[in-house]
């Protein structure tokens, strides 16, 4: 019985190191030496501190500042603990009355724009954490931001379109602006008051 038995523990030992600890190990320091950024989470720093990931979202509510896609990820939203989309359905009455809500609250916030409001400014992402908006979306905040902060609007939305990433490769993905970044950079351009 040992014989058959004690094989098996060595191979279960032997893949245990080098699956549980020698390939991890090896990938980590790959990754930390060819793409140290993107291991450590795409962290953005700001005067020597850590104010976010380009890769989460999270909520900018004051008026000088591009507001993010709704988010359902958490009770308040934008918990990168409880990442989720709000899985409603389109006929779903919460579903309806939320974006109903947001829409007045879009056209609230925004009351110069007059076109029709962005879907991704009422609509949530899979994740519920998407750190970018279309360009749209970020072009119709434009009036209040330039309001909020005392500017012309012409000069947000020169650094909007500073902003705008455009489609990877030419081919994949959306143009889009990094809520996080393109606020960053209003503070810079336009120190608030």
């Amino acid at each position: 019985m040992w014989q058959q038995i004690s094989p098996a523990f060595r191979i279960m030992a032997v893949f245990t190191v080098l699956l549980g600890f020698v390939y991890p190990g090896l990938i980590t320091a790959i990754c930390q030496i060819v793409l140290p950024s993107q291991a450590n989470g795409s962290l953005i720093h700001n005067n020597g501190r850590i104010v976010g990931s380009e890769l989460l979202g999270q909520n900018f509510a004051r008026p000088e500042y591009l507001h993010p896609r709704p988010s359902a990820a958490g009770s308040d939203g934008y918990d990168a603990s409880n990442s989720s989309g709000s899985n409603l359905g389109p006929t779903n009455k919460k579903l309806i009355d939320r974006v109903t809500a947001d829409a007045a609250k879009f056209r609230q916030q925004n009351p110069s724009f007059t076109g029709p409001i962005p879907a991704d400014a009422l609509t949530t992402s899979a994740s519920g954490l998407d750190p970018e908006i279309s360009p749209e979306n970020a072009l119709a905040q434009t009036a209040r931001i330039a309001q909020a902060r005392g500017i012309d609007v012409s000069k947000v939305q020169q650094l909007i379109a500073s902003q705008i990433s455009q489609r990877q490769l030419g081919f994949i993905g959306e143009p889009r602006v990094n809520v996080l970044a393109a606020n960053l950079a209003l503070d810079r351009a336009f120190p608030r008051k």
